[in-house]
Order: C-alpha cells, then sequence, then structure tokens
C-alpha cells in the first residue's frame, strides 16, 4: 500500500489519547506484543509495562533488531517472555536465560511472522509515532520495514506519541485512526552513533569502491566498512539507495549530489528508499519531512519483488566468519548468538535477480585483535549458514577483493585465502579442501 493510499483509507480504531496507566490497562494479561524495532522502539512505554508486571499473566514481547536495552530484559520471568528474530547488544547478558528464545528470521519475511497466520502473529503492537497534525496525519517516523502491516491486522495498536519522533515519508504515513490509543511520552530517540573507520576499513572501501560505478544502487549495512564505502562514493553521479536502512554517512553523500536515484528502476525511482532509518539527531532531523527518503515495508525493501525492480544493485555486507566454499557465518560466535539472518541473506538472494546485481561481502582478515582468521577452511562447528556458498559473489579484505561467481571450489579456495591475513595464509593451504 503506498503512503497516499494509506491517508486517504484512514483506519477505523478510535486513534484516542489517554494515560500510559490507562493504555497499558488494554493489554490483555495473555498477550503476544510486537515491539518496533531500532530507533523506532518505545523505550518509555516498555518501561511502564515492566511497572505494572503484576497485571499480567505472561506477556511474549517480540522484535527484531534493538539499538537499546527496554526494561523488560531485566525482568525476564513469570509475567516475561521475550523472543528476538535478531539479536544485538542489547541481549547478549541474557542468552542463556530460559525466558529469552532467538528466531532466526530474514527481515523480509518479519511481516509473514508476526501477521495474521504466521508463527508468531502478535495481537499487541507498541511502537512510537509522531505527533497528529490538525488532521490527524502522523508518521511511524524512523521504523517501518517490520510492523506497518501490524497497524490493519493487530487486535490492539499503542503508539507512543514522541514529540522528538520526526514526520518520514513513505509507508508509515498514517491517521490518528489507524491506532486504538495514543500515549504522549517525550524522550530522545535511540541513536546509532557513526561507526569509527580505521585504516583497515578505508583499505577494505578502497576495493569495494571498483565495483560501485555511476548509476549504482547501493544496499549497505551497519559499521565501519559501509561508512567509509559511503564516505568515498561523493565523486560519482546517480548513484541509487535502496536497502535496509538509511543512516548519517547518507546525508552527505546525497546532499553532494552523488545520490539522486534517477537511474535505479521503478520502485522509488528519484527518492531513496529503505526499512528504516538509524543514526544520530542529526539525521533524524534532516529526514523530518524530507521528500528524498521513502520508508517502506520490508517486502518491498527487502523482498524479492521489491530488490528485482532495482537496476545495477549491489548489497555490500559484512559478515563473522567465511568458509573456504564461499559460505558465510553471519550469526554466532563461541557458540552463541550475536545476530539474526537479517537483511544479509535478502539482499544476497536479491542480488542475483537483480538487473546487473552484485553481492559484496566485505570484512576485516581477522577478528579478536589478529589473533583470529576470518577467513576459515570450514564454518564454526554448529554455526548457521546465513549465506549459503552458492550466492557466493565478491569478497573483500584489507588485502583485495575476489570474485566467487562461477568459480569452482578449488579455485575459491585458492581466490579466498589470497585475501587472508598473510599470518593464516599457509595454515588454510593446509587445510584447503582439495
Amino acid at each position: 500500500m503506498s503512503s497516499k493510499s494509506r491517508l486517504d483509507n484512514a483506519g477505523s480504531r478510535a486513534g484516542t489519547q489517554i494515560g500510559v496507566d490507562d493504555a497499558i490497562g488494554r493489554i490483555g494479561r495473555r498477550s503476544r506484543v510486537y515491539v518496533a524495532q531500532g530507533s523506532a522502539t518505545p523505550f518509555g512505554l516498555l518501561a511502564a509495562i515492566d511497572a505494572a508486571h503484576d497485571r499480567f499473566e505472561h506477556i511474549e514481547f517480540v522484535s527484531a533488531f534493538l539499538l537499546d536495552r527496554p526494561s523488560p530484559l531485566d525482568h525476564l520471568g513469570n509475567p516475561f517472555r521475550w523472543t528476538s528474530l535478531q539479536p544485538s547488544g542489547a541481549f547478549r547478558d541474557v542468552g542463556d536465560n530460559p525466558n529469552f528464545s532467538v528466531v532466526p528470521a530474514r527481515y523480509s519475511d518479519i511481516t509473514g511472522l508476526v501477521g495474521p497466520g504466521g508463527g508468531l502473529e502478535s495481537d499487541v503492537l507498541v511502537c512510537q509515532a509522531s505527533p497528529p497534525d490538525a488532521d490527524g496525519a502522523m508518521s511511524l517516523g524512523t521504523g517501518v520495514g517490520g510492523h506497518v502491516e501490524l497497524l490493519q491486522s493487530a487486535s490492539l495498536v499503542i503508539a507512543q506519541v514522541n514529540p522528538q519522533m520526526p514526520y518520514v515519508c513513505g509507508e508509515g504515513e498514517c491517521h490518528r485512526t489507524d491506532f486504538d490509543v495514543l500515549v504522549e511520552v517525550d524522550e530522545p530517540l535511540a541513536e546509532l552513533a557513526p561507526a569509527v573507520v580505521d585504516e583497515t576499513a578505508e583499505a577494505i572501501a578502497a576495493h569495494v569502491g571498483q565495483f560501485i560505478g555511476d548509476g549504482t544502487t547501493l544496499q549497505f549495512g551497519i559499521g565501519s566498512i559501509p561508512d567509509a564505502v559511503l564516505s568515498s562514493l561523493t565523486d560519482r553521479r546517480h548513484l541509487g539507495l535502496h536497502g535496509g536502512m538509511i543512516n548519517d554517512a547518507c546525508i552527505d553523500l546525497i546532499d553532494s549530489g552523488a545520490v539522486d536515484n534517477r537511474h535505479k528502476g521503478p520502485l522509488g525511482d528519484g527518492v531513496s528508499v529503505a526499512a528504516e532509518v538509524m543514526g544520530t539527531r542529526r539525521l533524524y532531523d534532516w529526514v523530518d519531512r524530507n521528500p528524498a527518503v521513502n520508508l517502506v515495508n520490508g517486502t518491498l525493501s527487502h523482498g524479492i519483488e521489491g530488490i528485482a525492480q532495482v537496476r545495477n544493485f549491489v548489497a555490500l555486507q559484512s559478515t563473522v566468519q567465511m568458509a573456504l566454499d564461499g559460505s558465510a557465518n553471519s550469526e554466532m560466535i563461541g557458540g552463541r548468538y550475536i545476530s539474526g539472518p537479517g537483511g544479509a541473506p535478502d539482499f544476497a538472494f536479491g542480488a542475483c535477480v537483480a538487473t546487473g546485481g552484485r553481492a559484496i561481502v566485505a570484512m576485516p582478515s581477522t577478528a579478536a585483535g589478529g589473533r583470529i582468521s576470518r577467513i576459515v577452511p570450514h564454518l564454526e562447528h554448529g554455526a548457521p549458514v546465513t549465506l549459503p556458498s552458492y550466492v557466493a559473489d565478491i569478497v573483500v579484505t584489507e588485502f583485495g577483493a575476489v570474485e566467487l561467481r562461477g568459480r569452482s571450489l578449488g579455485e575459491r579456495a585458492e581466490l579466498l585465502i589470497s585475501i587472508a591475513h598473510p599470518d593464516f595464509r599457509d595454515e588454510l593451504n593446509e587445510n584447503r579442501p582439495r
């Protein structure tokens, strides 16, 4: 549904503004509550639910990637459980708690998982929204992709109306009658600080740059490598942005004229398309009513239907560990989940079907201060295969870039060893598949 049709067809909910306690009283004693992700997480509302835990018998919270730690995580157990579709640092000390669980999920599948008939069908949505104007027009602000469809399907929709939430254009544009109740909570949005770009990230960015020409539509993730890549592209022209997020690095790239989305294709022609906005207050102010940015449902930002419409699509991902056959683990270290599949498989597969698409996995050659090679003979025992070997395309470290698509297993091993850290090349050669 386009943003225009969503506003034109306002919902049939009451949209009543009430106090936080009254809003919490609407939540059933046994409920599954979907929590908006990223910078759109309503932390104040979650803190109030946590404080009112005695009202409930069983509450299961479901969320994707979170930037900060919500209060209920401090009190897991009767009545609270938490299910994460993409663990982040917010969950690292609850991984062994029996009331915490991980459900690995592609970002494009979140809508289906938490919607009607999904394995995690949620009856309550808690999210943030910008304040309504005189006509009742609002916006889900910086987070849309994982939960916008729950405005229609959830039995109870509670919006934390936050004066600090920008009005962001796209599918998150809505009306107060898309919500059952509105509660006003004025709190800073969770922020994602720009990453520190070191010499390794700059070297990797230089290698990545050869695959990003004028007219490329780029997708990127979180971290120093994508930030370094974006900052190196201001001399390009007619770039497009289509992916999971808009961050601070996009501001200068768009304002410089490098990004105009002129050649990206029919989906979002002329605008940068993403599912979320995550960054600093500078970014949140910049996207406020900015027509250059449109946020959409994850089924379009990450799904095959959307990516297939994008021309010259280059997906830039990172990973924890890559085996010599080109398969990658982006979710687990030392037997512990640190993340989920997220958008990685969506964009890797999407690049395979997009016209002129390429999938890049860019990573430092080592981890743990140089003690561990990220390129390994085989993935860690028990680790998930986030990216299977048959979608392997371009792999980049600070020591160079190699192209694996169409290469045999033996050739792949040789190429990957050539960009591994020199300290580990002999060991990798000794253990390579023959």
